[in-house]
């Protein structure tokens, strides 16, 4: 079954289970979709560098609440880590680390619809990926009536089958307004930082605020930075940051993209590696070939002590069924391939649909040695195509915000890196991505 064009600009281009979607309306309040983090709790010490505080909030993207947050604190929003980040129309809780801040004066800001407990001193940071995992509880709402219970079943039995779902990137790893962040990435990636910026800061897109698409189409006919500056609104504080930097130096672009946060600058290269990933996924589904199961030619990625070995695998013909009977016991996982400038490719049918894919893109794997910013510079990984759902409850109930209308709550928890749109657009089969 076909997906949607917006969501083939993202590399997701079609879905797992055969099923007619329940359509529906997702995020319809943000307390239609809980997120808490599975916490690694760093141990505590007394007078250490660090405080650790749990973090809950309502309708807060991370990214913007550490800058209110550092705001608050008076301090540089480099002092603030976190394992995860979290959409903004959603009720999470999540860990985050703060560096040389007493914990009452912490425990002590006040920021509307943010609160935080169990503030304690260490002396290690939150670190971006230092989670076990997410616990979701989600509402569908908006269901035709008609929708029943053998349908949701349907779905739900097919990924119980197959162990899981597609372990997609979700709209929001790319931007669901403004779906750019692997567009700005593949221009780093190319050495082009004048594009990259551009695109970043101008970039008219339909479905944006139409002010905003003024102003952004102004700037990319124009150029004019100085007049962008000045009539950017407040909320597009990371453009204004960049248009800042050029209006003092209107070549200096890779100083420009410097500006921003570094993890938000490092989530271009890896928007990029996700889109790449998505279409080499969705090759894969389309030609049949098993998510939970290896064939000749794969890469897999061995469970040691509980940790993936990202030293992948290849699978021959002579250890295909000792690999295959791992993957059954869920000690190993098919891989996917995250481009990089080390990257080793399969062999057989999906090395064929690899190089096809990353070729195609007329990019070579050293483009992702990056000079001007090393940081940015990855090596490549790769990831599992499938998203493990180990246990998942659902209800489809009477929805009483929406009268003649059903509701479906979902229950779920996915480990650290997985999509839950992933699995939701696998129920709803929206025709409007913004639903996820």
């Amino acid at each position: 079954m076909k997906s949607l064009d917006f969501e083939e600009y993202i590399g997701i281009e079609t879905f797992f289970t055969k099923e007619l979607g329940i359509g529906g309306k997702l995020r319809s309040l943000p307390e239609d979709f809980i997120v808490k983090e599975i916490f690694l709790y760093p141990n505590r010490k007394e007078n250490g560098l660090f405080t650790i505080a749990e973090i809950s909030s309502r309708n807060w993207e991370t990214n913007t609440l550490v800058r209110e947050m550092s705001k608050k604190l008076h301090i540089s929003r480099k002092r603030i880590s976190f394992a995860g980040t979290k959409d903004k129309r959603a009720c999470s809780t999540q860990l985050m680390s703060f560096y040389n801040i007493p914990e009452d004066k912490l425990s002590h800001i006040k920021i509307k619809d943010m609160t935080i407990k169990n503030v304690y001193s260490t002396d290690k940071p939150i670190k971006l990926g230092e989670l076990h995992g997410n616990k979701f509880e989600v509402t569908i709402r908006r269901i035709d009536k008609n929708v029943k219970q053998e349908k949701v079943q349907n779905i739900a039995g097919y990924l119980e089958k197959h162990c899981g779902f597609p372990n997609f990137y979700g709209v929001q790893r790319f931007g669901i307004m403004r779906p750019i962040t692997h567009i700005v990435g593949k221009h780093i990636i190319n050495g082009d930082f004048e594009k990259a910026v551009m695109s970043y800061i101008a970039n008219p897109m339909a479905g944006e605020n139409k002010d905003t698409y003024r102003l952004r189409d102004d700037l990319e006919k124009s150029y004019d930075f100085s007049r962008a500056l000045q009539s950017y609104p407040n909320s597009l504080n990371f453009e204004k940051a960049i248009l800042n930097k050029l209006v003092t130096d209107p070549e200096d672009f890779v100083g420009a993209l410097k500006e921003l946060p570094k993890n938000l600058l490092t989530m271009f290269v890896s928007a990029y590696q996700s889109y790449l990933f998505n279409r080499i996924l969705s090759e894969r589904i389309r030609k049949n070939i098993p998510l939970n199961k290896a064939i000749v030619g794969d890469i897999i990625l061995p469970v040691r002590k509980n940790v993936i070995d990202y030293n992948g695998i290849m699978v021959t013909k002579s250890n295909i069924e000792k690999v295959n009977r791992q993957v059954s016991k869920k000690k190993a996982f098919v891989s996917g391939l995250l481009v990089g400038s080390d990257s080793i490719f399969p062999e057989g049918d999906m090395g064929e649909i690899e190089h096809k894919i990353v070729e195609k893109e007329k990019i070579d794997h050293r483009d992702f040695i990056i000079p001007e910013i090393p940081y940015l510079s990855s090596s490549g990984s790769r990831r599992s195509f499938l998203a493990l759902l180990n246990k998942m409850d659902w209800k489809l109930d009477t929805d009483e915000l929406n009268e003649g209308k059903k509701v479906l709550i979902l229950k779920f928890e996915l480990q650290k890196g997985c999509y839950a749109t992933s699995l939701l657009r696998e129920f709803m089969k929206s025709e409007d991505i913004k639903n996820y």
